[in-house]
């Protein structure tokens, strides 16, 4: 069985932050690197980035945090509630800790407190979509007890932020008020926000009225679409998806690649490209896939199953919208037994 490759271009990579950044204006970008970097690898891509000019790293859990701040002496945050030993190893590493609810904010004070220093905190308004967040209720204790910590030198707020839902410009204008009203109280309270981060890759493209002084940029930067959106001008796919031909069985040939790779089964009668242009794909097994033939095929061809450049290629979104889901999934599916090639 020969093993596919998922080949990773650095130059491609630094092309979309720049063209992300440029984008975004004054709006400073925060590189989000969760599920490790989106499937290709977090250790050279800090590094890519930190080399592009990128100072702000985000990150979903503190363990990822802690690998980026590995390679980085940049700004490090990371948003979802963590446990006391990984709050305590974040504290110690400078991490900058996203907050959206009083029982992790006291718990994060708390470790402050133990460790006799001070955490860098952006306090988090639910602006309408649930993920997490104060109510806008609770928003006026939360800053009660966030500045009477600052005032003690536990903690820094260092920004505002939230998560839009992205289901209509109508809602998004509305949350934008929230988010405004939010920092307003902040700034009442004595406080003195550096960043204001709303946005994440889709809103921050396309809605610069909504943008605060950072904007978080994920799947953008490794040239993943939105599902069911139009293309990025001058953003492409940062990798391609190849297989190698390991038989030719009369007219369908058989490549390795195939569920335990991480490949879903529900994309059989997907198109990928072939030496001789498309074929579809008959039928996805464990660590193997059919396809259509074509003539003189021969073991070692290469397939080319996603990508961004031979004319035919699918981007991973456009599979991705064959299954009802989004672009990253294709890619943050594959297991390691897809090797990971990274070059310029």
């Amino acid at each position: 069985m020969s093993t596919p490759v998922l080949r990773i271009s650095r130059g491609a990579f630094r092309t979309n932050i720049a063209v992300v950044r440029e984008r975004l204006g004054s709006s400073e970008l925060m590189l989000v690197m969760k599920d490790d970097a989106y499937g290709h690898g977090l250790d050279w891509a800090v590094r890519e980035a930190e080399a592009a000019g990128v100072t702000w790293f985000g990150s979903y859990d503190i363990p990822t945090a802690l690998r980026i701040r590995a390679s980085t002496t940049g700004r490090v945050y990371a948003w979802a509630p963590s446990s006391q030993d990984e709050v305590e190893a974040a504290v110690r590493a400078d991490i900058e800790l996203g907050i959206g609810s009083g029982d992790y904010l006291r718990e994060v004070i708390d470790a402050a407190a133990r460790l006799e220093t001070t955490v860098g905190l952006h306090l988090k308004i639910d602006t309408g979509l649930h993920r997490n967040g104060f109510r806008p209720e609770e928003w006026s204790q939360a800053l009660q007890i966030a500045r009477d910590a600052e005032q003690r030198g536990l903690v820094r707020i260092v920004g505002v932020w939230s998560h839009l839902a992205e289901a209509s410009d109508e809602e998004d204008d509305a949350a934008q008020q929230v988010f405004l009203s939010a920092v307003r109280q902040l700034t009442e309270a004595g406080g003195t926000p550096e960043v204001l981060h709303l946005t994440a890759s889709a809103a921050a493209w396309w809605r610069p009225e909504l943008r605060g002084s950072l904007s978080r940029v994920g799947a953008f930067c490794y040239g993943i679409r939105s599902a069911d959106g139009p293309e990025l001008e001058g953003v492409s796919l940062i990798s391609s998806l190849v297989a190698t031909v390991d038989a030719v069985e009369g007219d369908r040939v058989r490549i390795g690649l195939g569920a335990f790779h991480g490949v879903p089964s529900t994309l059989r009668g997907a198109a990928v490209i072939t030496p001789s242009g498309p074929r579809k794909v008959i039928e996805i097994r464990g660590d193997s896939s059919l396809i259509e033939g074509w003539p003189d095929a021969r073991e070692g061809d290469e397939v080319v199953v996603f990508g961004s450049g031979a004319a035919g290629e699918s981007d991973a979104t456009a599979l991705a919208e064959r299954i009802d889901t989004v672009g990253e999934e294709i890619l943050t599916r594959l297991t390691p037994a897809v090797r990971r090639v990274v070059g310029d």
